[in-house]
């Protein structure tokens, strides 16, 4: 019994390249972008390689696949640079927490309002939490008109996700910016 040399594996990530395409025709575009028109998979690899190319299906999912002469090692390179910047760019948005307590004084309000303001401009969600404490948990009222305050005061720049509810001896209201 002979063994038969076993065919390269075909590419995991990335790319279908040279006798990895499985289409019999493909549409091929040239080294300076030229449209060559519709041809056998085959045929096209032989020109690439007179080239010194690579053949490499760019949109698999054309209707005949399209198929460009690239150096694949080049050309996956520069798509892994393409992602990392797109992920360095990336914002990722955080929940910022401001705890507050129904009697706070007017000069404490505004302090916690400022960093609210700054949070909803960097375009973080807010987390409002109204604590109680003994006695205040029969004056929830009064929380809630604090928290109703706040809603007022940030409408232009920012719309109420979670409208105040009562969680045991705290009420939460979420706001995101616009």
């Amino acid at each position: 019994m002979t063994r038969r040399p076993l065919a390269p594996m075909p590419p995991k990530n990335g790319p279908r390249y040279n006798e990895f395409i499985a289409s019999p025709k493909v549409r091929v575009i040239d080294e300076e972008g030229e449209n060559l028109g519709v041809m056998l998979t085959a045929e096209a690899i032989e020109q690439a390689a007179e080239v010194g190319l690579d053949l490499v299906e760019v949109s698999p999912n054309a209707d005949p696949p399209v198929c460009k002469f690239l150096d694949v090692g080049k050309y996956k390179y520069e798509a892994q640079k393409k992602a990392n910047a797109a992920r360095k760019t990336q914002k990722t948005q955080e929940i910022k927490e401001i705890k507050m307590r129904p009697n706070i004084d007017d000069h404490d309000f505004e302090v916690k309002m400022k960093k609210v303001f700054d949070f909803l401009e960097e375009g973080d969600k807010v987390k409002m939490t109204m604590r109680f404490r003994g006695r205040e948990m029969s004056h929830t009222q009064l929380g809630l008109n604090v928290l109703q305050r706040v809603a007022e005061m940030t409408a232009e720049i920012a719309k109420v996700e979670a409208h105040p509810r009562t969680e045991g001896r705290q009420m939460l209201m979420v706001l995101a910016p616009k």
